[in-house]
């Protein structure tokens, strides 16, 4: 299979929804409850556009999108601007096909091309071949937070994993 990655456009606005919906409904590498909608996925979609975080497609010789890659704000807080927290999805038919460790690999070069110091991974601790992808990326554990979420009739324990980057070379104050 062939892989093409490139930023993911409005047009793939419902093949990410489709993505995302399976997670919601399937498993706990999200913490909802309900399916997101189109208007959500807008709203999703513009608020990358104004923080300049990119959406990255993996793509197939068809142009399906086969999984994505982003990040966005780790907290609000101004101090925290060198940090992102990230995420990676993979369509349901198309994982342990090694498309997220493409994706990874290209999402902490962007990172690093913006000046980002820290990558966070927020996933749930059950979720054991998310965590060995972090940690095959040089990822390490940072913390854990019991009972964090309840979904499936159970309770979710959430871990953290970060990577320092190689950046900024040059970090500056807010004043």
């Amino acid at each position: 299979m062939v892989i093409q990655l490139k930023p993911c456009s409005e047009k793939q606005l419902p093949e990410i929804l489709e993505i995302f919906n399976e997670a919601i409904l399937n498993s706990t590498a999200l913490y909802d409850y309900k399916i997101r909608t189109i208007e959500t996925m807008n709203a999703w979609y513009s608020d990358k556009l104004k923080g300049n975080y990119p959406i990255v497609g993996a793509y197939d010789e068809t142009e399906t999108l086969l999984g994505f890659a982003t990040y966005g704000p780790f907290r609000i807080r101004t101090a925290y601007k060198y940090t992102v927290e990230h995420s990676v999805y993979i369509r349901a038919d198309k994982r342990k096909n090694g498309l997220g460790k493409i994706l990874f690999a290209e999402i902490i070069k962007l990172a690093e091309n913006q000046d980002y110091q820290v990558l966070i991974g927020a996933i749930d601790a059950s979720n054991t071949v998310s965590i060995h992808l972090h940690e095959n990326k040089g990822f390490v554990f940072c913390g854990l937070i019991k009972q964090a979420g309840f979904k499936f009739g159970k309770w979710l324990d959430l871990v953290f994993y970060q990577l320092i980057l190689k950046t900024p070379e040059n970090p500056v104050d807010d004043v």
